[in-house]
């Protein structure tokens, strides 16, 4: 009884004389043998009562539950609202930004992402004068922009392909999403996306 957990019953409870052919001393009940009618403070005494703690429980199981689906239930409630309404969600598609050391890694980079349906549309803007700071020096040059439209949910495929494939050790990549768009154009962004 004594390191077992929680003991609450009934027989801890009993006078002595209810239990026939047993012998119980007051010890073993808690009883403080100075004082009959109190317990000794035992750590089975300080227990909660069973199932206090099961809604406390139950409710931490929820709560990490609700964290830890909230991403998949987000997606699936806009796609569901999208499809019931006809309307853009705002966020559905991304605008991602490239920069490239020039214009012909910018086409490869560009074919190859519409090929694998990563993107509906690329714009290669032309040379650009940059300045950014590389190892502690202000460095300047020119570099090509990509703006590639793509579904949001296709980002991080285009972010692991860049990485992999791109000239530059830490290459520019970055995408922002649509806040709005002409439906029509939406659609057929999500058309030029869709595997043969």
């Amino acid at each position: 009884m004594w390191g077992g957990g929680c003991n609450l019953g009934l027989s801890a409870r009993l006078p002595a004389h209810t239990l026939p052919g047993v012998v119980v001393h007051s010890y073993s009940l808690g009883l403080n043998p100075q004082h009959p009618n109190t317990t000794m403070d035992r750590p089975e005494s300080r227990c909660p009562p069973p199932g206090l703690l099961r809604l406390p429980v139950l409710t931490c199981l929820l709560i990490l539950t609700a964290v830890l689906t909230y991403p998949m239930l987000r997606t699936l409630s806009l796609w569901l609202h999208s499809s019931l309404t006809g309307s853009y969600v705002s966020g559905s598609y991304s605008i991602v930004f490239v920069n490239c050391p020039n214009e012909q890694i910018a086409r490869d980079i560009a074919r190859t992402i519409l090929d694998k349906k990563m993107a509906a549309s690329v714009n290669i803007l032309p040379k650009i004068s940059t300045l950014y700071f590389w190892k502690g020096e202000i460095e300047e040059g020119t570099e090509v922009s990509l703006l590639i439209k793509t579904k949001t949910s296709k980002v991080p495929w285009l972010f692991a392909y860049m990485r992999l494939t791109h000239p530059f050790e830490v290459p520019e990549i970055f995408s922002i999403p649509m806040d709005q768009g002409d439906t029509r154009y939406l659609k057929w962004l999500e058309e030029g996306m869709k595997a043969n």
